[in-house]
């Protein structure tokens, strides 16, 4: 859809504050309410927030009262571990938005009452309290800048009392917030105008852990974005300060963790913390394979059993900074709790006071990518080879409600015999079988379906789009769809018909044509039958799918390796590079920290092995 189309749909603000006081300009570097640095390099008017005795709603401000007088009858000895009822009363709106981040309990129902044990909480030692209903303060569309896909998405936002600020596709009906695509918060947050990258830009900067935060949005006149940026200026001053490590920035339809997979994520860290557990210094470290934007992949060998293993070192610091806690977890229940032969195996994880680790299965084969870029393109015959044993992978994770979504030739690895192993797993979402659907905006933009970039709900069949895609630039050597400009991208990923040269088989042209259908009800293996409709496709005639699960085909291409260290399909720029771990500045990085201790981004997160074999994953 195009920008155009967007502000079409654009509807009237609502619950409009009174007039906005003049913001005060600064071009300098400034400090905000947070005491964040603000880079002097961007042209920002920073908003000046209004005295904290501001008048608020007078729903709230009655409730308010209400509380504290329900309190001041009720109130009773507390233990030196409580806070006491006047503290609560003065913290109202902090209790409620904390709880209501925490536990996900929609906070628009009316009065409740919450009482916990679980230690895990940060409130567990409140007296019970009741819960109050936040007042919506502001309402209205707005265009969202996506974190890594840089285009703007219309979302309807509504601002609370409670600070919560929440995005929907559709504007919501009154009163029903339950199920929105983006949940910030605005405690305590710092505010600045800009006319870059569009005019009519703003952006709300706030403390997350350690992390500074950004979220970048614009709307469609000056006069609108005064209003946001006061009303939001308002809320943020009314609220107590912000503590850190509860901070919510999510994209509420993927960081839901249900409680099967904690629990089972539970019982695995229990099981495993009962032997020696793993660290950095049980690991030489070799050569960089790879490096990216949350850290490196290093080649490393196991002192202890002289086994070559792939450690991805990631940085928290930035993993939260780039709101990618909730990718990070999945990708690692994912490589815990999934095995088979064509994808990567995690060994180990586990964590030090600055990193996250994942010790996986060591391939030295290189990426298809690698591969397809000095060879130009497959034969067909080589590319049903790879394709067969993708979709057995991409079967094994759809039978176990995990859709993969980042089907890419950069994702695709050989080992040192030519088996397909797919790599990274960050970008998996769990319970999604036939008929189920979700909907957040991910992926790669070259790879990225057209129902994804119709902002509507989708399900696994992207994952066969992905295949399509993929297999495309196989055959033919180029991708089906590109551009330079992601705008005009994604527009021919929804509108342009697919092409193929006059050299590629009718079987082939066939296959492609189903896997690269517009419309995921009527794409090759988007029905109930999944990957098997796929299998019985012409293309795919005289395969023997138990041989190729067996890895009995032999494979058509075998990478020329001489040992097992042989680095000759990596990335030379990174090889060279020596393995450094440990910042300069920091002494204590390579220490393990208890599980107990743990920041709360990232509880239950080591593994240490599992007893599942591949041969009980493969035959389950």
């Amino acid at each position: 859809m195009s920008e155009g189309q967007h502000q079409q749909q654009q509807s009237p603000l609502h619950h409009q504050l009174g007039s906005p006081p003049p913001p005060s300009s600064s071009s300098s570097s400034v400090i905000g309410s947070t005491g964040m640095m603000v880079d002097s390099s961007i042209p920002v008017q920073l908003v000046s927030i209004p005295p904290p005795n501001i008048t608020l709603p007078t729903s709230l401000h009655q409730q308010q009262q209400q509380q504290q007088q329900h309190q001041q009858q009720q109130q009773q000895p507390t233990t030196s571990s409580s806070l006491s009822a006047t503290t609560i009363s003065n913290q109202g709106a902090f209790y409620n938005l904390t709880l209501s981040m925490a536990l996900e309990i929609p906070p628009t129902v009316a009065i409740e009452e919450y009482t916990s044990d679980d230690s895990q909480y940060p409130l567990q030692h409140l007296p019970h309290q009741p819960m109050i209903k936040p007042t919506v303060v502001k309402e209205g569309w707005i265009y969202k800048r996506g974190e890594h896909i840089k285009n703007w998405r219309p979302r309807y936002f509504v601002l609370f009392t409670d600070g919560s600020l929440r995005g929907f596709k559709k504007r919501p009906d009154p009163g029903n917030y339950d199920d929105p695509m983006n949940n910030f918060t605005v405690r305590g947050c710092q505010i600045m105008k800009t006319d870059r990258p569009k005019q009519f830009t703003f952006i709300i900067r706030g403390l997350q852990w350690t992390s500074i935060i950004e979220r970048t949005f614009h709307v469609d006149s000056e006069q609108d974005r005064d209003a946001w940026c006061t009303a939001i200026a308002h809320v943020s001053q009314s609220l107590p300060p912000l503590d850190p490590t509860q901070s919510t920035d999510v994209e509420m339809s993927d960081a839901n963790v249900t409680a099967d997979s904690m629990n089972r994520l539970q019982i695995t860290s229990r099981e495993s913390s009962r032997g020696r557990r793993i660290q950095l210094d049980d690991f030489e470290y070799l050569k960089v394979l790879g490096k990216g934007t949350f850290g490196k992949v290093i080649l490393c060998r196991e002192k202890k059993s002289g086994s070559l293993f792939a450690i991805k070192v990631l940085k928290k610091e930035v993993i939260i900074e780039k709101d990618e806690v909730a990718h990070t977890l999945t990708e690692n229940r994912v490589l815990r709790y999934t095995k088979h032969p064509f994808l990567i195996s995690l060994k180990y994880s586990f964590q030090t006071e600055d990193l996250l680790c994942f010790v996986m299965e060591y391939v030295n084969g290189g990426e298809l990518f690698f591969h397809l870029t000095h060879e130009r393109k497959f034969s067909e015959s080589r590319t049903r080879f790879y394709a067969c044993q993708i979709i057995l992978a991409l079967d094994y994770l759809h039978s176990r409600g995990i859709i993969y979504r980042d089907l890419k030739l950069e994702n695709l690895l050989l080992d040192n015999e030519g088996n397909i192993k797919i790599a990274d797993f960050g970008l998996c979402k769990e319970e999604i079988t036939y008929g189920s659907t979700t909907k957040t905006f991910c992926g790669t933009p070259e790879y990225l379906a057209p129902e994804i970039l119709d902002d509507t709900d989708y399900g696994r069949a992207v994952d066969w789009w992905g295949l399509g895609v993929a297999m495309y630039e196989m055959i033919i050597g180029r991708l089906p769809f590109y551009n330079n400009d992601h705008d005009i991208l994604f527009e021919l990923i929804l509108v342009e018909e697919v092409r193929f040269p006059s050299t590629i088989s009718p079987e082939a042209k066939d296959m492609l044509s189903g896997l690269l259908k517009k419309d995921p009800t009527h794409r090759l293996g988007g029905g109930p039958d999944d990957a098997k409709q796929i299998m019985f496709h012409p293309f795919f005639r005289g395969v023997n799918w138990q041989d190729v699960l067996e890895k009995k085909i032999e494979p058509p291409f075998k990478p020329q390796v001489t040992s097992e260290t042989d680095t000759k399909y990596f990335d030379q720029e990174f090889t060279g590079e020596s393995v450094q771990l440990t910042p300069p500045e920091r002494t204590n990085t390579l220490s393990l920290i208890s599980e107990e201790i743990e920041q709360p981004y990232f509880q239950q997160f080591s593994y240490h092995g599992s007893a599942t074999t591949l041969a009980d994953s493969v035959n389950s």
